[in-house]
């Protein structure tokens, strides 16, 4: 599930890979791409070794929850990715 990148994060940082936004409400209307929310929810791709004292918790391949406005959006071979602080996330799913 996780994949290999060729970048490695520093301190406590963490690559994270969004899920895709939801197509459909609970009730089934087809939602459009000018109301989609931004996804709370990715797997971990990378982390860093964690600061001195603190190890990273998180590893890759773990599903976990974040803030809706955590992370700063990247770009590698083509794809999106969130790089983000380990404090930033919210939860193991």
């Amino acid at each position: 599930m996780a994949k290999k990148l060729n970048v490695t994060p520093l301190h406590d940082r963490v690559i994270v890979q969004a899920d895709a936004a939801e197509e459909k409400s609970a009730g089934g209307i087809i939602i459009p791409d000018t109301a989609k929310e931004k996804p709370q929810r990715g797997t971990v791709i990378a982390a860093g070794p964690g600061k001195k004292d603190e190890p990273v918790m998180v590893k890759a391949g773990n599903t976990v929850l974040y803030g809706k406005y955590a992370g700063t959006e990247i770009q590698i071979d083509g794809k999106d990715y969130l790089i983000m602080r380990e404090s930033d996330i919210l939860a193991i799913v």
